[in-house]
């Protein structure tokens, strides 16, 4: 990401809506800084190390929904996501990455550009140490979370769509429809320079982006056959196996501290580090708010606890507090993925009144609680707007809908995008992949 390390600097201030601890420190002086060398090794560091966290977050998508789904779709749904995470990294070299960081020249209005493609990256033994870290180490970073947000749809669409359409848009979106979003924040766009917007790890340009995308495929495609009934009545499919959809969660949940840690963009002075450990805990405590209100939710509403709206819960409070995981206290963090725990219990039955089919329930996590972390950004960080907040997230509504329901639809008519309904029934595992379902699994809508 390019943004100033100055910017960074001030997302440490905002209101306090709780006490901040008795022992803070003051802020580390100039000279805790290291040497220019020692830095860029440091930096570097960082982005690998988070960047292979969040490449691990591929593996916890594709565990929680291979949990969610029925098992005679499991392997599909691995392949979807081995496949995903490949083409984005494909996408992001030949195209993506130019798109995302296009050098806006001065005085635009910052809206498209592309600078040369495919991405070049350092020669053997090079390194330029005026940019602080390794061009290398810095385009792994941005490619793994290009790949989360195509990973955010497959969930969504799960179980009727077929392998191939899949695989287009997914082209499509990484290589375009995303890295135009993220040019206008992190590539010092539109809303960067024009609006002020404030995104810290992606709670916007990530989550909502893949958000908005999940939401065209599902009306565009419809539900799953037999999800809703005549009489309005909606059937429940059980998952196949919610023990690896609560280990799906929880790698997820890990590879999060390089999603928003790794953010900071810096670890050269006892404050950049300091900042990453306080990341660090404040995602960790909004993931346990969005659990916990989970929990005592559906207990309240349903008299019963539901596993999977606890492993949302987690998921949502992840996502609400990216948006802004520094400036907040840990207090403000719980509240905020908190609110995000129960923007996912309320969501989930919502969607299902309006027949959107969302087989893992990303939408309400990724959309929803994406917009909420990011409009609750000025209430922490003095520098971001609600206004400037708004732009940016009505902004990635209209170019994602937009994007993404042309290249649904106009895969609809051409090749089409669902399988035949025996096939449904049948099972993807045997229709697309060639995989023999269990028959008692086969038989099931």
């Amino acid at each position: 990401m390019k943004r100033t390390f100055l910017k960074l600097s001030a997302l440490a201030t905002g209101t306090a809506l709780f006490a901040q601890p008795a022992l803070a420190a003051a802020p580390a002086a100039a000279a805790d800084a290291v040497g220019g060398g020692t830095a860029y090794i440091l930096n570097t560091l960082l982005f690998l190390i988070g960047g292979f966290l969040v490449m691990w977050m591929a593996a916890g998508f594709a565990m929680l929904e291979a949990g969610l789904v029925r098992s005679k779709n499991t392997s599909t749904q691995c392949l979807k996501n081995i496949g995903l995470y490949s083409i984005a990294g494909l996408m992001f070299w030949v195209i993506g990455y130019s798109i995302a960081y296009p050098g806006f020249a001065e005085g635009s209005l910052g809206l498209f550009g592309i600078a040369g493609f495919p991405y070049a990256m350092q020669g053997v033994g090079e390194a330029d140490l005026d940019t602080g870290y390794s061009v290398a180490s810095d385009w792994f970073f941005q490619m793994v979370f290009c790949a989360t947000t195509a990973s955010i749809v497959s969930g969504t669409v799960a179980e009727r769509v077929k392998i191939v359409p899949f695989f287009i848009f997914v082209t499509v979106l990484t290589g375009i429809i995303y890295p135009v979003v993220v040019s206008w924040e992190w590539g010092a766009g539109y809303l960067d320079s024009v609006h002020g917007f404030s995104d810290f790890a992606g709670s916007t340009l990530v989550h909502s982006t893949g958000g908005w995308a999940a939401l065209m495929g599902a009306i565009i495609i419809g539900p799953r056959a037999g999800r809703y009934g005549a009489d309005g009545k909606v059937n429940v499919f059980p998952g196949a196996n919610i023990p690896l959809a609560t280990l799906g969660t929880f790698i997820l949940w890990l590879g999060w501290f390089g999603f928003n840690g790794a953010s900071q963009l810096a670890m050269g002075t006892v404050g950049d580090v300091s900042d990453v450990s306080k990341i660090f805990v404040n995602t960790n405590m909004a993931a346990a708010g969005g659990v916990v209100v989970a929990i005592i939710l559906t207990q309240i509403l349903y008299r019963k606890v539901d596993v999977t709206m606890a492993l949302n819960g987690a998921l949502a409070g992840l996502v609400s507090i990216t948006a802004e995981p520094l400036a907040p206290t840990v207090g403000q963090s719980i509240l905020i993925g908190g609110i995000g725990g129960a923007i996912v219990v309320f969501a989930v039955p919502m969607l299902d009144k309006f027949k959107i089919d969302d087989v893992v329930g990303a939408i309400p996590v990724h959309l929803f609680a994406g917009i909420w972390g990011t409009m609750i950004v000025p209430l922490t960080n003095s520098d971001a707007s609600y206004g400037g907040q708004f732009v940016g997230v009505a902004l990635t509504a209209v170019w994602v809908s937009l994007a993404s329901a042309v290249v649904w639809y106009a895969l609809k008519l051409t090749i089409g995008v669902r399988p035949s309904e025996e096939a449904e029934v049948g099972g993807l595992d045997h229709a697309e992949i060639g995989v023999e379902a269990y028959p008692e699994f086969a038989r099931t809508t």
